[in-house]
């Protein structure tokens, strides 16, 4: 009790519970996550460009894999809210789930070269399922209610976040920069990827193992005895009834949206980056200027969104991270063609999109407080689950927008830019440039809509309350 005392309590008067060994081991579960989620974004390149198949049929297939996998969150919430194994509720996922995600890393690469086109959709389609649906879900959705489970400070949420955040885009950025030219360096074939995921396999397997043993359910244990005394404890409702509590959530519904939006932003982002640099500005390899110009802005962004969301809040910081963004795509849209124009505005927008994956966890977790102040139900696994429903459904349609696009647009698999239709050029500026654009103002608009931090301290001081006659 001495150690937890010795923490003190955060801006808003909340115990906090986490040393900085925590935030460390905490935020390298994010790395097999986004290793997965970049290397997936890589996935429309790689199956039209080096296996060859056809970029609307790859799209199909893709955002078939999303949506089934959107309706596996939900469950996989439900699971999560209903069942405690010996070492918690969510903890024990990080060591089951250690060796298949190292595992679908790989055979996400391996589709067969040598078989029928059919067999090789079929295989694409069935690792997709399974990374996305399965594995990622039965990581992510633990993973994101463990920072409504180990601390009640928003203070200390937001934290957790930027560490996330931050150990995520390290290997998102070297993904960005590197894969290409890396690929490239080892002969540009399919082997190649091959090998590159190993590493990335290997990699995640070991933060998996760190982040079981590092994580603790600081929260869930505080909250035992009470949930003891409850009958049909403070989560067993059925499945429909959790899902209508979370629709009357107005703050949980603005980010399911704002997820939503914020993931087809992001697939678009981690897949269009490819065609721009090799049809737009005529070099493929120039995606790993991009990534490198951009760890500038990335940076600047992790050291001034602590300070931002102190002084303003987590979701004001959002918004003023989705004006910048607004800005920089602007500039692009009146100089498509300028290197210069991509290198500046595309920083402005990673600029924004900082604060955005650094806060958005924090504030769908803040959710779960409302919840049980106003429903009386905690949901912690049903609301991660049900807005990452939405982030899954986003990414799926960020990735498979531009299969779609391209493939209305004539687009010819394996042909340079002079082969190319002339279509294909303002159908890359429209996933690359007008629909970001649309994107962050419609995510303005929400996160100017969020003001549930306003209440959130009398929100935990009177849950603090009730605790207390509840154990009386």
């Amino acid at each position: 009790m001495g150690k937890k005392m010795a923490l003190g309590k955060d801006a808003m008067g909340i115990q906090k519970t986490m040393r900085f060994k925590d935030y460390l081991g905490d935020g390298i579960g994010q790395l097999p996550l986004n290793a997965v989620s970049c290397l997936v974004g890589q996935l429309t390149y790689f199956y039209t460009d080096k296996v060859g198949l056809a970029a609307a049929a790859v799209a199909t297939m893709l955002v078939i894999a999303k949506i089934i996998d959107a309706f596996t969150d939900l469950i996989m919430g439900k699971i999560m809210d209903d069942v405690t194994f010996r070492d918690g509720k969510a903890r024990p996922w990080f060591r089951i789930m250690a060796i298949p995600i190292a595992a679908i890393i790989v055979l996400l690469f391996t589709v067969p070269t040598k078989a029928s086109r059919g067999v090789q959709s079929g295989y694409v389609l069935i690792t997709n399922i399974l990374c996305s649906a399965v594995i990622y879900t039965a990581i992510a959705i633990p993973y994101g209610a463990m920072i409504a489970m180990r601390t009640e400070s928003s203070e200390e949420r937001g934290k957790m976040g930027i560490y996330r955040a931050v150990f995520g885009y390290v290997v998102g950025m070297i993904i960005s920069i590197g894969l290409i030219p890396i690929t490239n360096l080892l002969g540009g074939t399919q082997a190649a990827w091959i090998k590159v995921a190993a590493v990335f396999s290997i990699l995640s397997f070991i933060s998996m193992v760190v982040l079981y043993r590092s994580s603790k359910e600081t929260v869930a244990e505080s909250r035992k005895e009470e949930d003891a005394e409850s009958t049909e404890g403070p989560d067993k409702l059925a499945f429909a009834q959790s899902i209508k509590l979370l629709f009357q959530n107005k703050y949980w519904v603005i980010m399911l949206i704002a997820n939503l939006l914020m993931n087809i932003s992001y697939g678009l982002s981690t897949s269009g980056g490819t065609f721009y640099a090799k049809y737009i500005l005529g070099n493929d390899n120039i995606v790993a200027l991009l990534g490198a110009v951009g760890l500038i802005p990335t940076f600047a962004g992790f050291i001034l969104v602590g300070p931002m969301t102190k002084k303003l809040g987590m979701a004001k910081t959002c918004l003023t991270g989705c004006i910048i963004g607004i800005v920089g795509c602007i500039y692009r849209v009146f100089t498509p063609y300028s290197l210069i124009s991509c290198l500046v505005g595309g920083s402005m927008v990673t600029f924004a999109n900082i604060p955005i994956m650094c806060l958005t966890s924090a504030l769908v977790n803040n959710c779960v407080e409302y919840n049980d102040w106003k429903f009386g139900h905690k949901l912690v696994g049903m609301s991660n689950s049900a807005s990452s429903f939405g982030s899954k459904i986003g990414s799926g349609i960020g990735g498979s927008l531009i299969g779609w696009i391209l493939g209305a647009c004539g687009f010819i698999s394996g042909a340079a830019a002079a082969e190319q239709p002339s279509a294909v050029t303002a159908g890359i500026f429209t996933f690359s440039i007008y629909i970001p654009l649309a994107l962050l103002i419609g995510m303005a608009i929400l996160f100017k809509m969020y003001d549930l931090e306003k209440i959130y301290p009398q929100i935990v001081t009177e849950l603090s309350e009730r605790k207390k006659k509840a154990v009386k």
